[in-house]
């Protein structure tokens, strides 16, 4: 890179002086200024775009090394699923070939579907549970509810 300290400087400004004119000095210099800025502002924009290519293949590489561990992650929990399935059916085969009596696995013969109800029948909770533990049965307004649970004057 080239040097350009004080002295050098002032040299290539008495030679400028003497070849080129005073008259016509202000000028060259002003256009050499915009020369060298315009040259100093396209390097930077150099700098940059090889700085975001730089950034983009490391951007590209952290990508590809997340996808190669998501499928290894992939394959070793696909491996293990496949393992269990695998000790799942050998275990469910000796059981159907033991010939022992497992009916109690299986659903009894004349099983009936419940009626169209039993959701409700099931969830249904006695009055005497839902009396001793205060649940609400009955819809009640507000005012109906602070009179009820007013405290009693006494007299």
């Amino acid at each position: 890179m080239l040097d350009f300290g004080f002295d050098k400087l002032a040299l290539i400004g008495a030679v400028a002086l003497i070849v080129i004119g005073p008259e016509k000095l202000p000028r060259v210099a002003r256009t050499v200024g915009h020369l060298l800025g315009k040259a100093q502002r396209y390097v930077a924009d150099v700098k940059a775009e090889v700085n975001r290519s730089i950034e983009l293949e490391e951007l590209k590489k952290m990508k590809t090394q997340m996808e190669t561990a998501a499928h290894e992650v992939e394959q070793t929990v696909r491996q293990e699923v496949d393992s269990a399935n695998q000790v799942f059916q050998s275990s469910w085969s000796n059981l159907e070939g033991d010939g022992g009596d497992y009916s109690a696995l299986a659903a009894p013969p004349n099983y009936q579907r419940p009626s169209k109800n039993w959701r409700l029948k099931r969830g249904a909770t006695p009055q005497w549970y839902k009396q001793r533990e205060g649940v609400r049965r009955h819809v009640q307004s507000g005012a109906a509810r602070v009179a009820r649970f007013r405290p009693r004057k006494l007299t």
